[in-house]
């Protein structure tokens, strides 16, 4: 029957949309890199090392890796501005801070921005004491920049991606704990493109 017929054109129409919006979305969907400190060195708290230089020598090392794992979309990054404090009972004293600039990064690629810094403010005895004592001591390191991503042949709009991370250091004058430590957010990572916005989308082209 007419009606019969036309109910499952209209049912097909609606399930061949839902999907198409599926795929879109799934196209579409962005993920924020993942940013981690590979390596962390002050060479000042190297308690092997004992000799002038060492002990007149107030900077930081830092390896800054950014990975962007999407099979198919490229990241763009604006100036990525890193600071690092230094960790004193519940305060947070700023002692460092530097500026990556901002690059492009291609899908499933990864990027290592690797710096020597100044360090100035830390309570450089304390902190040769309390490493010296067995004890370790702990660095903050906050990155803030915006990204937008490349998706085939336009970009999206730029969005904050705001992280940090607790580094702790031992009488090696390195961090702690051998693998990178992930610098994360405390907000949620939605995606750049919603399934709603995209089935609308489609259906709007459909009609």
């Amino acid at each position: 029957m007419a009606g019969d017929d036309d109910c499952r054109c209209c049912c097909s129409f609606i399930f061949t949309s839902g999907l198409t919006a599926l795929f879109m979305w799934l196209s579409l969907r962005t993920y924020k890199p993942t940013c981690s400190i590979e390596r962390f060195y002050v060479p000042f708290l190297n308690t092997t090392d004992n000799s002038s230089a060492a002990r007149n020598n107030h900077t930081l090392y830092f390896d800054l890796k950014l990975n962007n794992g999407m099979k198919d979309k490229g990241v763009n990054y604006a100036d990525i501005n890193l600071t690092f404090f230094y960790t004193q009972n519940t305060s947070r004293i700023p002692v460092a801070n530097y500026t990556v600039p901002g690059f492009h990064q291609g899908h499933e690629k990864k990027a290592h921005r690797k710096q020597l810094v100044g360090a100035s403010g830390l309570p450089w005895a304390a902190a040769l004491d309390a490493v010296s004592n067995g004890s370790t001591v702990s660095f903050r390191v906050d990155l803030a920049t915006r990204v937008k991503y490349k998706i085939l042949f336009w970009y999206t709009k730029r969005e904050s991606l705001v992280v940090g991370g607790d580094v702790a250091v031992d009488d090696s004058g390195g961090k702690v704990k051998k693998k990178g430590i992930k610098l994360k957010s405390g907000a949620p990572d939605p995606a750049t493109v919603g399934p709603v916005f995209v089935f609308s989308l489609t259906m709007i082209l459909l009609l």
